[in-house]
């Protein structure tokens, strides 16, 4: 029997242009799959969520977050880049098991679903094992979202890691919410015959990739080589030349800014303005929640504010596109997922209006972008499954996952001799 959702008299904003935006409309679901867009729908057979005083708008794409830090969020925040990797990386991590990936990964996963973000790719970087591995998988799979398990190796490692892509690989197919991508070292960390080496695999497998740059250089030695690709999200890149810029959009090649993660750590400006006069659309990512928030309201106010102190160049429309369609793209699901748009999947948020923090909303653009924030998040859908209703997820026991998480936290901290009390400060 079909399934059919109808949510009813929202404010649509539905960022694909041939749709537009609706003042009052109505939004159909069939089997999960948006059908219908129009300011009346008759729908009688159908399900009906009440949207009134809600903006319906597509879910958050976030394509850059590492999830396996969730345990340890805010210790990070007065860290610059260096204290981050020694804390995380060369602390912490060696003491983390497959339980202490899973739950850190769940419930990460879950506080992004919470905020709105309905797709999500985890740059995975423990590195460990196998068994932490499909611990991290098998989070992703307990969460009700889209997720991309991007598979990388470890810290500073120039191990191959061939073999834990394909063994991955041939567990995630492509079929279902959890998908895969590959997470690239760059030249300075393996050498280019190790990058060439590893973009091969990728086209093997048909796999999307990802890789954090900083330095001016490396994007000019990748077209050297020959080894940009359409397929590519470069994240961060804030010390790349403009002329590396259009490299990137010859190549049709997509950025990642972490806008908060990059001032806060020292990795230079945001380069969003840059990126947009070269011709690359810019997405916004996340990153890592020790550091910063988890959600991408303050991740579009940052870039925002930080890009018009600058030019004064973007409007608060483009840092919905950069966070829904954009990024869907830079995830290669721009026709799956992104935008309110009959024949995509329904990975829809529902934002209140009635709230005070945002009311009345005038211009609902500029609402969500410089006043929006994850107590506005009513209801989500992914794939036409309500996951989230009236603020609460659903179907989830938050008291135990939250009991789980503090003891991995626990665990590990004593293991690793640092306190949990605010006073840890990485010295190397």
């Amino acid at each position: 029997m079909t399934k059919k959702i109808l949510l009813t008299g929202g404010t649509v904003v539905s960022m694909d242009p041939a749709v537009g935006d609706l003042g009052r409309g109505d939004v159909l679901i069939e089997d999960g799959v948006i059908v219908e867009v129009a300011e009346r729908v008759d729908a009688p057979d159908a399900e009906v969520i009440d949207a009134t005083d809600r903006i319906v708008m597509p879910g958050f794409v976030d394509n850059h977050r590492h999830s396996w830090q969730t345990a340890f969020r805010g210790a990070g925040a007065d860290w610059t880049f260096p204290e981050w990797a020694l804390a995380m990386h060369r602390t912490v991590k060696p003491h983390y098991r497959p339980e202490d990936v899973y739950v850190g990964t769940l419930l990460g996963r879950l506080e992004a679903l919470h905020s709105g973000v309905t797709t999500m790719l985890d740059w995975y970087h423990v590195a460990q094992t196998h068994d932490h591995e499909d611990a991290a998988v098998a989070a992703l799979r307990d969460a009700p979202g889209r997720s991309i398990f991007c598979l990388g190796a470890g810290w500073g490692t120039a191990d191959s890691v061939d073999a834990d892509i394909r063994r991955v690989r041939a567990d995630l197919t492509g079929d279902g919410l959890v998908t895969m991508a590959f997470g690239l070292r760059g030249p300075d960390d393996t050498g280019m015959d190790t990058v060439a080496r590893e973009l091969k695999l990728a086209d093997e497998l048909d796999l999307r990739t990802s890789l954090h740059i900083e330095a001016a250089g490396t994007v000019t030695d990748l077209h050297a080589h020959g080894l940009l690709r359409g397929t590519t999200t470069f994240v961060h890149a804030n010390g790349i030349s403009d002329e590396e810029l259009r490299m990137l959009a010859d190549a049709g090649a997509s950025l990642s800014v972490s806008p908060d993660v990059e001032l806060k750590m020292g990795f230079g400006s945001p380069v969003t303005g840059r990126a947009l006069a070269a011709g690359v659309r810019p997405t916004l990512s996340v990153d890592d929640v020790p550091s910063v928030g988890g959600d991408m309201f303050s991740t579009m106010r940052t870039a925002f504010a930080v890009q018009r102190g600058l030019d004064g160049g973007l409007r608060s429309r483009d840092l919905l596109e950069f966070t829904t369609i954009d990024a869907a793209r830079s995830c290669g699901l721009g026709t799956r997922t992104g935008s309110v748009t009959p024949g995509k999947d329904a990975d829809l948020i529902l934002l209140r209006t009635d709230d005070l923090t945002v009311f009345p909303v005038t211009d609902p653009a500029g609402s969500i972008v410089s006043a929006g924030h994850p107590g506005l998040v009513d209801t989500v859908l992914v794939a036409g499954q309500v996951v989230k209703r009236d603020g609460e997820l659903v179907g989830v026991d938050l008291s135990a996952l939250r009991a789980r998480l503090l003891a991995s936290r626990d665990r590990i901290a004593a293991a690793a001799g640092i306190p949990v009390d605010g006073t840890w400060r990485p010295v190397g």
